[in-house]
């Protein structure tokens, strides 16, 4: 394990002196444990769950998008009643304030959800009789 070297006062929580150099040294895993614990409480390390942008609101889009204010979450709500649903979360650049570089920062964060909505099972009453063989 790679050990960096540092000047460190006497005593230093987690420093280690060298006998040879003088000189203290703090282990790579300890310098960045409080980066990688801080991390993981903070969530940032983990991805949200994503946001439906043909169903969410002004609220849930502000909230769950990034570099969206509520400026933008509403034209992109204004856009969705006008001209309908999204196909593909690329078509979010449509909506004025929203550029390329929004939609990249947000890829993850975003889905449209499924294509077709479900079909409901044949009824009964749809199916053709079976016609009779000879």
């Amino acid at each position: 394990m790679w050990r960096g070297t540092l000047a460190a006062p006497t005593g230093s929580a987690g420093c280690y002196r060298c006998r040879a150099t003088g000189s203290y040294t703090v282990g790579l895993w300890r310098s960045c444990n409080a980066l990688v614990l801080g991390l993981l409480l903070s969530g940032a390390a983990w991805t949200a769950e994503r946001v439906n942008i043909n169903t969410a609101d002004a609220v849930t889009l502000e909230q769950g998008l990034t570099n969206v204010g509520p400026v933008k979450a509403q034209a992109i709500v204004t856009y969705r009643r006008q001209h309908g649903p999204f196909l593909r979360v690329e078509d979010l650049t449509r909506v004025k304030g929203i550029g390329t570089a929004t939609v990249e920062r947000n890829r993850q964060r975003m889905t449209v959800g499924t294509r077709q909505a479900p079909t409901a099972a044949p009824s009964r009453q749809d199916v053709p009789a079976p016609v009779p063989r000879r």
